[in-house]
């Protein structure tokens, strides 16, 4: 492992993997589909309401994540590659009130068919402070305690 030095320190990135007890067909569509999507996407408590999802590589995500509180905070992106069911790569990056955009990210999905197990590896790069990543790590994980049991127990029913 290389040694990090002050530049790489400054690019942080978040790494999460998990696995899957459910087809790894089945954890692409929960990715790529907008009704799928609608049923995990976001923190525990969270609302998600797909506004557009054009899947190709040059073609533009977007959604609102509605807190508790009913705050709306959105998130769009372009796809930039679409490998189905094995690779999903896509910028990502906050909508603000004033009409700016957060500084954008690339998040890297990867999904390996393992028998009755998908192994997903997501990898999104390069945050503007490791404020943000830990931020995004925290909703992240819970995005992903959900997507479990969408695709584990709400889509096949075990």
């Amino acid at each position: 492992m290389p040694i990090p030095t002050p530049e790489y320190q400054q690019r942080p990135e978040l790494l999460i993997e998990r696995s899957f007890a459910a087809p790894r067909d089945a954890v692409f569509k929960a990715w790529t589909d907008p009704e799928c999507m609608a049923q995990w996407a976001g923190p525990k408590d969270f609302v998600a309401r797909g506004d557009q999802l054009d899947l190709r590589p040059g073609g533009i995500h977007r959604a609102c994540l509605i807190a508790p509180n009913g705050d709306e905070h959105w998130v769009s992106g372009t796809y930039i590659e679409i490998e189905p069911p094995r690779r999903l790569v896509f910028t990502h990056a906050w909508e603000r009130a004033n009409g700016q955009r957060s500084p954008e990210t690339v998040v890297t999905l990867e999904f390996t068919d393992m028998g009755d197990v998908t192994h997903m590896r997501f990898h999104q790069a390069f945050f503007d402070s490791f404020e943000s990543r830990d931020g995004h790590e925290g909703g992240w994980s819970e995005s992903f305690d959900r997507l479990q049991r969408f695709v584990e127990h709400d889509v096949f029913g075990s």
